[in-house]
């Protein structure tokens, strides 16, 4: 093996170690971590991939909205490249519980019930997600929460056949989501059947500090919205957490805008590389029974896809700011580097980035691959790479030595 090649094992196996290892930084170390962890699934190896309502639709959904996604994500192909989550989001239930104390479908909007749309949703070889609170109502205050109910309602989820819970933070106790999110942690796993559990705390008690032993995934963030700034700055957030997300457990900036209408083409496109590079769930947020031929070549782009869903499972961090330029960049299997090049700013530039930055030996050779121009670029490069980036806008390869 070369020496240059050395370098690069010797890099890649020291950011692994760091991205389990917190002892230096104050927390658990991971054999402690595994002890103590409440909730081992077994889920979530890689992000989770799949579309929620709430970004399109609010609170105007139905059975029908959800059926029909779920044929949407099959006929468009989307289901066979690893969206497979189908998610209801709040104002699904009725806002009184039965004479039992169960949650009950909406009879005006689900007259079928969860359980018939969860078999219909597993007919297709997709799962179906659902939506509660830590709190006494959700967000909404159009149905109740879980507080109180954590084991009442874990039962119901796994008997309707539910594969994933979104759990809120609203209209709560005023106790903190330590003490709150735990109790359906543990509610969960004695409910019979394996349940993504996400955590929408919006980053309130800095959950990707304790996140991993309690849920799946974790919200680093409040609500995104379908803006270049909101979208922007909550990737800024979610990148101060990186070294705490691992498989089994990963930082949320929220759901995916894209397709809703807000944002430029470009601005759709550093949407999808940094929350695929930064290795956030990826939750189509759209209305995907009617997606436009654009929206489909961002979300379709198997290339990136992939950089989210390496099985190394480490979160891109910032390796240079220059102003409004940005270095992003993730070690990833077969001894490789994701790189992102990213112009916040309102004019183009020339952005480079420098091997010593990315960890990469400076004497090393390296194949550069364009996962939005779907080319290799010739001839190799050796100590640095420099593209020209247009204003809100970026470029993503990934950087593959050669012995």
């Amino acid at each position: 093996m070369e020496r240059s090649m050395l370098g690069w094992l010797s890099f890649l196996l020291l950011i692994a170690s760091a991205s389990v290892d917190f002892t230096d930084a104050g927390f658990y170390d991971w054999k402690s971590v595994e002890r103590r962890n409440l909730l081992a699934n077994g889920l979530g190896s890689t992000p989770p991939m799949g579309w929620n309502s709430w970004n399109h639709f609010n609170c105007m959904i139905d059975e029908k909205i959800i059926r029909e996604t779920a044929d949407a994500l099959i006929s468009t192909g989307l289901a066979k490249l690893g969206y497979e989550y189908v998610n209801i989001d709040d104002c699904w239930a009725e806002i009184s519980r039965d004479d039992k104390g169960s949650l009950v479908a909406k009879s005006s909007t689900f007259p079928s019930g969860i359980k018939a749309l969860a078999d219909y949703v597993h007919s297709k070889g997709l799962k179906l997600g659902i939506y509660s609170d830590a709190g006494y109502y959700t967000c909404s205050k159009k149905m109740p929460g879980s507080l109180g109910h954590e084991e009442q309602d874990a039962k119901t989820f796994a008997s309707w056949g539910i594969d994933y819970l979104k759990y809120d933070n609203c209209n709560n106790d005023g106790s903190k989501p330590t003490v709150r999110y735990p109790v359906m942690t543990r509610a969960l796993m004695k409910a019979g059947r394996p349940i993504f559990f996400s955590l929408c705390e919006w980053g309130d008690m800095h959950p990707a500090t304790w996140g991993f032993n309690v849920g799946n995934s974790w919200r680093t963030t409040n609500d995104i919205s379908d803006t270049w700034e909101s979208m922007i700055s909550r990737s800024d957030q979610n990148e101060v957490f990186a070294d705490l997300a691992r498989p089994g457990g990963w930082n949320d900036p929220d759901m995916l805008e894209i397709g809703n209408g807000g944002m430029t083409k470009n601005e759709y496109i550093v949407h999808f590389s940094l929350w695929a590079i930064s290795k956030a769930p990826l939750l189509i947020g759209c209305d995907v029974r009617n997606i436009s031929k654009d929206t489909m070549e961002l979300i379709a782009n198997k290339e990136v896809i992939a950089v989210n869903q390496d099985k190394l499972g480490v979160q891109a961090k910032k390796v240079r700011m220059e102003g409004d330029q940005e270095i992003w960049a993730a070690p990833l299997s077969k001894y490789r580097v994701a790189v992102v090049l990213l112009n916040r700013g309102p004019v183009r530039y020339s952005i480079t980035a420098e091997w010593d930055d990315i960890g990469i030996p400076p004497s090393s050779s390296v194949v550069a691959r364009d996962l939005w121009e779907h080319k290799t670029l010739k001839p190799r490069f050796v100590g640095n790479l420099t593209a020209t980036v247009d204003s809100h806008s970026c470029k993503m390869y990934i950087l593959e030595p050669v012995s």
